[in-house]
């Protein structure tokens, strides 16, 4: 991969996102990485030697800002990872507007907000751009008591789709990676037989890891993939078969 590719990952911190950013190092880019916490997102682009930024996804202005200041230092955005999300799981009966809001707000919003701006000021400009989503299988089957994540990455892949549509004459391409059961901290944090339970309903018989994550990520903005856009790669270790 170009070395003077400009690779910007939400969430970028930790879990998911911070094996991205180390795939898309490895691979040869220049990573950005923006996380919520500023010493967080620093912390881990230092080993990296690549640059942190602090940003709200929901929040538009933060955001623009953000984008702003990263084309000012880095020039352009190449690659954009829509990585940065979170849960406040409830039963329907019992979740507050407030969560549902908050979770719509940050795992949908902020996909679209980062995603209008970078292509507003530097991928369209430049006629070329890769962007990939991190959506969820839960925005495929749904999933008992997650009514605004299932609803938030369901957004998310539809939003993906069209966004392709969108801008494939532009050069850019857009695609969704829809993870399963990952090992992360919320998952270290479950119970033996909760983990049992998720077991029973994968083929593989196991977790998958975030470094199997971002290696499908990697795959989608490089040239390998140069023909797939719109499409939604499912790494789940076959839970999700239809």
């Amino acid at each position: 991969m170009d070395k003077k590719k400009i690779a910007v990952i939400t969430g970028g911190a930790q879990g998911i996102g911070l094996a991205i950013a180390k795939n898309l190092s490895d691979a040869g880019c220049r990573v950005v990485i923006v996380d919520l916490d500023k010493e967080a997102a620093q912390a881990a682009a230092t080993p990296l030697e690549g640059a942190a930024y602090a940003a709200d996804v929901s929040d538009e202005n933060s955001v623009e800002k953000t984008i702003d200041e990263i084309i000012e230092n880095e020039g352009r955005i190449d690659i954009l990872v829509n990585n940065a999300g979170i849960t406040k799981d409830s039963l329907l009966v019992r979740m507050s507007m407030e969560d549902f809001s908050k979770v719509i707000d940050i795992n949908l919003s902020g996909v679209f907000n980062f995603s209008r701006s970078a292509v507003k000021k530097s991928m369209m400009r430049n006629r070329t751009g890769n962007i990939v989503n991190i959506a969820s299988v839960v925005g495929l089957i749904g999933n008992p008591g997650q009514a605004n994540y299932s609803a938030s990455k369901a957004g998310v892949i539809a939003l993906t789709k069209t966004m392709a549509k969108e801008l494939a004459g532009r050069g850019i391409r857009v695609n969704a990676v829809a993870p399963g059961f990952i090992e992360t901290r919320m998952t270290d944090a479950l119970s033996d037989k909760v983990k049992e339970g998720f077991l029973k309903n994968i083929p593989m018989r196991r977790l998958g890891t975030p470094e199997e994550v971002a290696k499908a990520v990697g795959f989608l903005v490089s040239e390998d993939s140069s023909y797939i856009t719109g499409q939604v790669l499912v790494v789940d270790g076959g839970m999700v078969t239809g």
